[in-house]
């Protein structure tokens, strides 16, 4: 996961973590029946895990799609990479070969000059 990633679950947590305590604290000094007050916080406690789960499931999502987003560049991009390497080798062996061929017929030539 990324720098950023981590920061922001972090964040998350200590945010969901700070309103969880907040909620128990304020229905503690609440002026209520133990049990009522007990119903009221499992209450809270359980919308509080849906909407941990909720924001999970969208981190999770955005993290997919970026990974994905990631993965299709780079693939892009070695292609291109692969095809400009491919394209430099096929011009440059080309030239080679044709400097090769000009030095051995110059060879050939000369020597059959020293034949004379």
């Amino acid at each position: 996961m990324s720098r950023k990633g981590k920061n922001t679950a972090g964040i998350l947590a200590g945010l969901l973590a700070g309103a969880a305590a907040g909620v128990v604290l304020g229905m503690l000094y609440a002026p209520e029946e133990g049990k009522e007050t007990r119903k009221k916080i499992k209450n809270k406690a359980n919308d509080l895990k849906d909407q941990a789960k909720d924001k999970y499931g969208e981190v999770s999502e955005k993290m997919k799609d970026q990974y994905s987003n990631i993965s299709s560049t780079f693939k892009e991009t070695a292609n291109n990479v692969a095809h400009t390497m491919k394209e430099g080798y096929d011009k440059y062996k080309d030239q080679i070969v044709s400097k090769t061929t000009d030095v051995v017929k110059n060879v050939e030539t000369e020597l059959n000059d020293l034949k004379k």
